[in-house]
């Protein structure tokens, strides 16, 4: 069995935004079809985008918010997990 974690932090967040992903659709089907997959938010990055556009930064159903984005993927790596960077 695998397991994979998508982690997003900074721009990357965009994909799990409900106002500007591209592949939300893709996200709602693969969470249907793949359990064995999950899509993290960087919560650090949703204050700071929300602060800058002076509004709420809404995440689709799908994602799973995380304190920080960064120290998720230490955590991972800690417990074997492999690094994929786009």
């Amino acid at each position: 069995p695998v397991a994979i974690e998508i982690v997003t932090f900074g721009p990357g967040l965009h994909m799990l935004r409900e106002d500007t992903s591209p592949v939300k659709a893709r996200i709602a089907q693969l969470a249907l079809e793949e359990p064995a997959i999950t899509f993290v938010a960087c919560q650090n990055t949703q204050t700071n985008q929300s602060k800058a556009e002076h509004k709420q930064v809404t995440l689709i159903s799908e994602a799973k918010v995380m304190p920080s984005g960064v120290v998720r993927l230490m955590e991972l790596q800690s417990k074997g997990y492999a690094y994929v960077r786009p």
